[in-house]
């Protein structure tokens, strides 16, 4: 018989011990990052019983099963709510797998050295804008990979959404009328380059003439013809109180348009539930949002490896679920260690409909696993959870220079309000020819400047 030495109960005692004292640094028995920098795993930083779905069930639940509406019950604390109901009442399905212990599979490998390299050299000023301790902007990796802070917590998402450098992501998107049925669907191309924080591509860590820039961002749509051409350019500011500038070309009006600067609550295109907002769950500047908190902490479940679809050529998932058998991606979660809850109020967006957000982010990266956004009465509004993986399975791999690709996989954003479903996925192609890649610093001029985007609509 194995005596349970360090159940939930202590660990739940330790994390809340750990939040009254203001150390949020992931780790029950130690600190992640020193155990990574150590020999790259944090397996020996927390109990069994949180790196093991079985362990933490008693055996009700194990790697290779699926959490359903008939055992939702026994890991409904380790979810938000949105998902649990989607499960009871929707009859969305989670496959479950093994817990992850290596921090190489859970982000770019130079965006983790990166944080080991700089872990120590990240300061907030006055206003709450991150720079380093000698006042320069953020050199790469994660700025506060131990906060003491909800703020800490939410800065390195918003400095680095994918992780990358460059990222160039293909996205279908298929839109879930609240039937159930096929309603809008999209082929998205979706650019960012960081013009800071740069870690893998040279010059680094700043691109010349942007060091006041956090970040070029484009999204442009190839699919179905009346979209086609549609096209917008994000400009961020590095001063996180500053809006980006936000331009847009219509093919209608054959000109490209700048558009109010706070206009990030409004769909980009017909059927969507996404918003500007909503991107990496940290889609504005995080001071132009306020009174963050932290309202809770300890294990979850979520996506973090084994989703990529390495058995279909464009990466395409299947579905199931909902009125007509389409509503949810076939996902796989593992039972995380520890995540922190964070809440946010849009402080600068009087007329936003969303009154806070509250978003769970894995201790160990300071990944958002998960958001919840309430509308200003303070009901459910918004959910928004995505999964991630190593682009390897076996010998099939997608690499990033060397080594293997590390991103998102798929997304659903639901509106449960009008029970209408967003699924994004990232493919291989788009139509048009366009094909996912990554850290190449070529894609500026092609895709990052307002020449770019009107190129594009014609």
């Amino acid at each position: 018989m194995r005596i349970r030495k360090y159940d939930f109960n202590y660990s739940r005692r330790h994390f809340m011990q750990q939040t009254a004292r203001g150390l949020l640094g992931a780790g029950v028995f130690g600190s992640v990052w020193d155990a990574v920098a150590e020999n790259g795993t944090f397996e020996n930083v927390y109990p069994d019983e949180l790196q093991s779905i079985e362990m933490f069930t008693k055996g009700k639940l194990k790697a290779g099963d699926v959490i359903d509406a008939n055992n939702v019950d026994l890991v409904r604390d380790l979810l938000d709510p949105i998902r649990y109901m989607q499960i009871k009442q929707m009859g969305r399905k989670l496959d479950l797998v093994d817990s992850t212990k290596d921090m190489t599979h859970l982000s770019p490998v130079d965006y983790i050295e990166a944080t080991l390299r700089n872990k120590g050299k990240a300061t907030l000023d006055a206003k709450g804008n991150c720079y380093t301790t000698d006042g320069q902007p953020w050199i790469g990796g994660c700025p506060f990979p131990e906060p003491k802070s909800a703020l800490e917590v939410f800065v390195p998402i918003t400095l680095s959404w994918g992780r990358h450098d460059v990222s160039f992501y293909m996205i279908k998107d298929y839109e879930i009328n609240p039937d159930g049925e096929q309603g809008y669907t999209y082929e998205i191309a979706w650019c960012e380059m960081a013009s800071v924080c740069r870690v893998t591509l040279d010059p680094k860590p700043y691109l010349p003439g942007s060091e006041n820039k956090l970040r070029y961002q484009s999204v442009f749509f190839t699919h179905p013809n009346d979209a086609k051409g549609t096209s917008f350019l994000n400009i961020w500011s590095y001063d996180q109180a500053t809006f980006p500038e936000l331009y847009g070309y219509l093919p209608a009006f054959k000109r490209v348009r700048r558009f109010p600067a706070s206009q990030r609550f409004e769909p980009l295109i017909p059927g969507t539930t996404l918003y500007l907002s909503d991107a990496w769950a940290a889609g504005d500047p995080y001071l132009t949002w306020g009174n963050f908190k932290i309202v809770g902490r300890g294990p979850f479940l979520a996506g973090l490896t084994k989703n990529w679809h390495s058995d279909h050529p464009n990466w395409e998932g299947k579905v199931h679920g909902g009125p007509k058998g389409i509503t949810f991606w076939d996902t796989k979660v593992e039972l995380i260690p520890e995540v922190i809850i964070v809440e946010a109020e849009p402080t600068s967006y009087p007329q936003a409909p969303v009154g806070k957000k509250r978003v769970w982010f894995d201790a160990r990266t300071l990944l958002p696993v998960n958001m919840v956004t309430f509308d200003r009465r303070g009901e459910p509004f918004k959910s928004f959870d995505g999964c991630y993986s190593l682009y390897e399975d076996g010998d099939k791999k997608v690499m990033d220079g060397n080594r293997p690709y590390w991103s998102w996989v798929n997304v659903h954003a639901h509106d449960v309000q009008s029970n209408r479903m967003t699924r994004l996925e990232q493919t291989r192609t788009i139509r048009g020819g366009y094909e996912m890649k990554v850290n190449d610093g070529n894609l500026f001029d092609q895709y990052l400047t307002e020449a770019a985007i009107r190129r594009l609509g014609t």
